[in-house]
């Protein structure tokens, strides 16, 4: 698998808001999820996406 990007909203559990982000999507399980970093404070981000 190339290296896939996903951007959209994620949850920021520092800010307790969504945010406007870009990430790289990892596989872990059989899940896909996108990673990313909240562009206002620096935490790390994570959203479970759906199967492809």
């Amino acid at each position: 698998m190339a290296d896939e990007t996903w951007s959209g909203e994620f949850y920021c559990v520092k800010c307790k808001e969504k945010r406007e982000a870009e990430g790289r999507v990892v596989e872990t399980n059989g899940r896909r999820m996108a990673k990313g970093v909240c562009p206002v404070c620096g935490t790390n981000l994570n959203r479970i996406l759906g199967k492809a």
